[in-house]
């Protein structure tokens, strides 16, 4: 999974309990932390644990992977200099998601002061009628695998026109140019557009 843009923590693929920790170049929400250069002694160190709840805390060969609990959104953090005790600076790569890692720096920053974070930058996490569709989009997915035609699937997931339809008017339906998007968006996903759910939108 490593290449594919997760990390290479154990992690079972059916097992959602637990959230999993993505790279931050795919991230635009989590946050690189290192040490800070000499002459900064004064920036503050950071303890994972003193901010709250850690939703996850992994350790790893590039560093510590943490994600925090918040009410208004969750802090997702990289600290490559795991020490505890020793002064943090921010690296924020100048890249597209640029104004996206400021606004998610001074959200953390926030929290760091006791003060309420609060909302997560726009389009993060996914909206209810993305959630809705990439199910749609798995359903149908699923069933074609399994040999379902297009009416099947249709019919599977509700579109009650699908089954009633001469086959002239169904291959000009838009229960059917519906069903075809959602394969096609779904073989697109498992093959590499997942990643761009990370990002935002």
């Amino acid at each position: 999974m490593r290449g594919d843009g997760g990390y290479p923590f154990a992690t079972a693929p059916d097992d959602l309990s637990e959230p999993v920790a993505w790279r931050p170049e795919l991230t635009a929400v989590a946050l690189i932390l290192d040490f800070a250069p000499d002459g900064f002694k004064a920036a503050a160190p950071v303890d994972p644990r003193a901010l709250g709840a850690l939703l996850a805390d992994q350790a790893g060969i590039d560093g510590r992977h943490v994600i925090v609990a918040d009410a208004a959104g969750e802090h997702r953090l990289w600290l490559r200099d795991p020490q505890p005790g020793r002064p943090l600076a921010a690296v924020i790569p100048l890249d597209k998601d640029f104004i996206t890692r400021i606004a998610s720096l001074l959200r953390f920053h926030r929290r760091l002061l006791g003060r309420a974070s609060g909302p997560l930058p726009r389009g993060w996490p996914l909206t209810a009628y993305r959630l809705a569709r990439l199910d749609l989009m798995l359903r149908a997915l699923d069933l074609r695998d399994e040999g379902a035609t297009y009416r099947e699937i249709a019919t599977a997931l509700g579109r009650d026109d699908a089954a009633r339809l001469s086959a002239s008017d169904w291959k000009m339906s838009a229960s059917r140019s519906f069903v075809v998007r959602l394969v096609r968006d779904g073989i697109a996903m498992m093959n590499g557009d997942y990643r761009k759910l990370l990002r935002i939108r």
